[in-house]
Order: C-alpha cells, then structure tokens, then sequence
C-alpha cells in the first residue's frame, strides 16, 4: 500500500518588505509593500470587543499573487496577539479559514 504525502499548504506569506499599518480611525489595515500601497482589509468592533472582518480589498494590479492571504495572515496574528474575537463577514476571510484551521479557534461564538 502506497501512501502519498498529505497535500502541502502554500506559504501564507511568500513576499518580503510587507508593512500592515492599523489605520483606526478609518477601521482598516493596510498592507504596503516596500512603500507600495497593496489593499485593505476593513472591520468594525462590536460593544462586546469582537472585530468583524468585513472585506478585503487588494489592488487590481496586484491580483493572485499572494497578497491578499499574506494580509489577512498579518492581520490575524495581529488580533491574535492582542486577544481578539473574530466573525468573518469577508468570503475571502471565511475561505482562508477553511484552508488555514489553526485560525479558527478565533472565531467568536
């Protein structure tokens, strides 16, 4: 009997130079790359403390090359880090979820 090596995940983060700035006052994380504004990932805070991450937003011109999961990555640690609850309104964020289960303990509920 054969056995095949479980399928590999991508690296979530496959770029270097990136710089996620919290910009609070407009409810967002942006991503930068090497002085480049790449996209956003938008949230609102609930009474209760719990982020709800609405979108996520990548630059057209830098569509499919990793970015969007290296931010989202970023921006996940970094809830993490501070304690943080999540609900994943944004799909892209509910499909990285599915692909990276070591997040999920974070979903609030």
């Amino acid at each position: 009997m054969r056995h095949h090596p479980p399928a590999r995940q991508p690296e979530k983060i496959v770029h270097t130079g990136l710089v996620v700035e919290h910009d609070a006052d407009r409810c967002r994380y942006a991503l930068w790359h090497q002085g480049t504004y790449i996209g956003f990932v938008g949230y609102s805070v609930g009474e209760d403390g719990v982020v709800t991450l609405q979108h996520t937003i990548i630059n057209e011109a830098y569509g499919r090359r990793g970015y969007a999961r290296a931010l989202v990555t970023m921006v996940l640690d970094e809830l993490r880090d501070a304690g943080r609850k999540i609900v994943p309104e944004c799909t892209y964020v509910q499909d990285y979820l599915r692909r990276y289960p070591e997040y999920r303990d974070m979903v609030a509920g």
